[in-house]
């Protein structure tokens, strides 16, 4: 990569990714190549914006994920944080801060992810910056979207006697990551040792934003706060409580688990709630709803293919989190999940 300066490794990475006609129908005015980017704003509407960084061996690992499963969850994880809020993903800013051997074969299978998510939810990539360092592949998506005005679903909106609910089947990219350390076999080779795991791999390697859950939610009126895992669940569950000053009672016998998580936990003995609760980066979504909307909610999410489960209730007795075990006694649930500076007091 010696022989590319900047600028030539951008038209590089970005050139012919998205055609002028994608880029015009997303507002673009102006894209890739110039000081800034310039695109129109939809009136009637609110701006949103997300920024997420993964540096290696923190938020990822080469054994575990190719370069191209880098880039595609680098994405996701900014348009998870759309979906979150009830809004439309539109606009997305890439920085990369690259060690100088690293091969311009990787960089391109990065960006080939960065891409394809993005096209997938019709996200323009308008810009952003690169740069060398002397330490770990960082890689910043910033994202742009747009929600109708005053409607974003937010954290604080929880109310008493509300249901709590969760999207898909939470705690299948722990797993997955689990799994994916413990082959010994590259990552594109899993598959050949663990075909009935794939789901597990593929949640983790290439989670899904729920970005048409969140915009039936929102369009339902009945969705109170909203919040998507990337913690685990335990952990956005406390922040939904504490956002809205109330208490959230779920009940670990309605968490769905998924085929394959107790597969997994069954050839592992360990208990798949471990990975619900406590895992992460399954960017499915949590959120509470009101009781007497529910079924309705729940039919136009499953007319369109999303799984949605009750899981529990928001209660004002208490604020914090507790969860009805297996024999359904009522116990804290701890304030845990993935956290970069857990060991930093």
């Amino acid at each position: 990569m010696a022989q590319l300066d900047e600028f030539s490794l951008i038209r590089a990475l970005t050139d012919n990714r998205q055609s002028a006609a994608f880029l015009g129908a997303c507002g673009v005015r102006v894209g890739v190549g110039d000081d800034a980017a310039v695109a129109e704003t939809t009136p009637g509407r609110e701006l949103v914006l997300s920024c997420d960084t993964m540096v290696e061996d923190v938020h990822f690992k080469r054994v575990t994920m190719r370069d191209s499963d880098i880039g595609f969850k680098a994405m996701a994880s900014n348009i998870s944080d759309m979906a979150a809020m009830g809004a439309v993903p539109r606009l997305a800013l890439v920085a990369l801060s690259v060690p100088a051997a690293m091969p311009l074969e990787r960089l391109k299978a990065l960006y080939d992810g960065i891409y394809e998510c993005a096209g997938r939810y019709r996200v323009a990539v308008v810009g952003g910056d690169t740069t060398s360092t002397r330490g770990a592949l960082t890689l910043t998506v910033t994202m742009t979207g747009e929600v109708e005005k005053g409607r974003a679903l937010l954290r604080s909106a929880a109310r008493p006697g509300q249901v709590v609910f969760v999207t898909g089947y939470p705690g299948m990219s722990a797993a997955g990551l689990e799994l994916l350390l413990g082959l010994d076999c590259p990552s594109d080779r899993w598959p050949e040792f663990a075909p009935e795991l794939a789901p597990l791999v593929e949640a983790h390697c290439r989670p899904l934003p729920q970005v048409e859950a969140g915009r039936l939610l929102l369009a339902s009126g009945n969705c109170g706060a909203l919040n998507d895992i990337s913690d685990g669940l335990a952990s956005e569950a406390w922040e939904i409580a504490e956002a809205s000053g109330c208490g959230l009672l779920l009940d670990s016998r309605r968490i769905p688990v998924h085929g394959s998580l107790r597969a997994y936990a069954a050839l592992t003995g360990k208990d798949p709630l471990d990975w619900m609760f406590y895992g992460g980066e399954d960017y499915q979504l949590i959120g509470t709803a009101d009781r007497k909307g529910f079924a309705s909610l729940s039919e136009a999410l499953g007319k369109a293919g999303i799984p949605v489960r009750e899981i529990g209730t928001v209660s004002g007795s208490f604020v914090g989190v507790r969860a009805l075990d297996g024999g359904g006694r009522d116990v804290p649930l701890a304030k845990k999940g993935y956290n970069h500076f857990r060991e930093v007091d």
